[in-house]
C-alpha cells in the first residue's frame, strides 16, 4: 500500500475590494510609482477598508468560497489551522472564530504565528493529522490584515503589504499525490531585525509606545533581504536533494511575494526559468501568510494533476522554509 499523504483537493482565495494603487500612495507618503515598482514590483495592494469586517470575516469568506467548491459541508471539517499575525485579538484564537462563523461545529483550531511562513507551518500541521489517520478534513488558511499594524508614513514599509489570504482543503491520498515533504528551519535571533516592538508581554501596550508608533511594522531591510534569499534557495535545494530531483523535475517554485527582487534572486540562484515561477506580487503585494495560497489559487487553472510543486518562504523572528508536493487534481 502506497504511504498515505494529505493532499490539497482545493484552493479558494479572499482580497478585499478596496485597491490602493501606487498613484494614491503617492498622495500618503515621500514615494512614486517607478520607485515602488522598480524596487519591489508592486503595482497596488488590496486594503481592508470595510470597519465592519474582521480577519476572521476575511477567513470565514476563503473557507466558504473553498467548501463551495469542493462540495463539503460545514460539519464535515475537523480541524482548521488559521497561519497569521493580525488576528482579530490576541485571544481567543481567530481560528476558532472562522470556525464558529462557518457553521463547522464539529471541528477545533488554533492559530500558528510563524509571520510570512506560517503558511507553510500550517500546511505541514495539517498534513500530520491526516497522515496520522487521526483527521480526514482539514482546513488551512493562510491571511494577514497588514494594514492594521502600518504606519502609512513609513515609506520602507507601508508600500510593501496588502490584505488577504487563501485556504485549502486537505483531504487524505493514497495514489502518490500530495505533501511528501518539508523543510522548516528557524533563528530567532531573527527578532531583531523584523518584528513590532511593542504589544506583547515584553512591552506591554502604553500611551508611551502608541506616541512612540512601536505597534508597526519594523524591519531592516538588507539583512531580510539577504537571509531571505539564502534561506528559500538552501532549503529548495535541500528538499530536491533529500527526493533526487533537479529543478527541470520541478513544474513550479513558489516563492513568498515579499519582493520581485527577493523572488528574482530566489530563481537566479535555483537557476529556475521565471516561467516556472508563480509570481503575483503586483497584484497584492505582501500579503505575509496569504501569498502562498494565493499563488496557489491565481495559478490553479493551470496546475495538472501530479505537477511537482515546492512552496518556499521566509518570514520574521526569522522563519523559514520549503515544501515539497504533488498536486492532486486538474487535467
Amino acid at each position: 500500500m502506497s504511504r498515505k499523504l494529505a493532499s490539497i483537493t482545493g484552493v479558494h482565495g479572499y482580497v478585499p475590494e478596496y485597491i490602493l494603487t501606487n498613484a494614491e500612495l503617492e498622495t500618503m507618503v515621500d514615494t512614486n510609482d517607478e520607485w515602488i515598482q522598480s524596487r519591489t514590483g508592486i503595482k497596488q495592494r488590496h486594503i481592508l477598508k470595510d470597519t465592519d469586517m474582521k480577519a476572521s470575516d476575511m477567513g470565514a469568506e476563503m473557507v466558504k468560497g473553498l467548501l463551495k467548491k469542493t462540495n463539503t459541508k460545514p460539519e464535515e471539517i475537523e480541524m482548521l489551522l488559521c497561519a497569521t499575525i493580525t488576528g482579530d485579538r490576541v485571544f481567543p484564537d481567530t481560528a476558532n472564530t472562522i470556525l464558529d462563523k462557518v457553521g463547522a461545529t464539529n471541528a477545533f483550531g488554533y492559530d500558528i504565528n510563524a509571520a510570512c511562513s506560517g503558511f507553510l507551518y500550517a500546511l505541514t500541521t495539517g498534513a500530520k493529522f491526516i497522515e496520522a489517520g487521526m483527521h480526514k478534513k482539514v482546513i488551512i488558511v493562510g491571511m494577514d490584515v497588514m494594514s492594521s499594524i502600518l504606519d502609512y508614513s513609513d515609506r520602507t514599509t507601508c508600500v510593501i503589504f496588502g490584505d488577504g489570504g487563501g485556504a485549502v482543503l486537505l483531504e487524505p491520498d493514497e495514489s502518490g499525490n500530495g505533501i511528501i515533504d518539508s523543510i522548516l528551519k528557524a533563528d530567532g535571533n531573527g527578532r531583531h531585525y523584523l518584528h513590532m516592538k511593542a504589544g506583547g508581554s515584553a512591552k506591554p501596550p502604553s500611551l508611551e509606545t502608541l506616541a512612540a508608533k512601536e505597534h508597526f511594522v519594523y524591519q531592516e531591510g538588507r539583512t531580510v533581504f539577504k537571509q531571505a534569499v539564502k534561506g528559500m534557495i538552501n532549503t529548495v535545494n535541500e528538499v530536491m536533494e533529500q527526493h533526487n530531483l533537479t529543478i527541470d523535475d520541478i513544474d513550479w517554485i513558489v516563492p513568498h511575494q515579499a519582493n520581485i527582487r527577493i523572488i528574482n534572486a530566489v530563481a537566479d540562484g535555483l537557476n529556475c526559468p521565471m516561467e516556472k515561477v508563480m509570481i503575483n506580487i503586483q497584484e497584492y503585494g505582501n500579503t505575509t501568510a496569504g501569498t502562498l495560497p494565493l499563488c496557489l489559487w491565481n495559478y490553479e487553472d493551470q496546475l495538472k494533476k501530479g505537477d511537482n510543486i515546492i512552496l518556499t518562504a521566509f518570514g520574521g523572528g526569522f522563519t523559514w522554509g520549503s515544501t515539497y508536493l504533488k498536486w492532486a487534481y486538474g487535467d
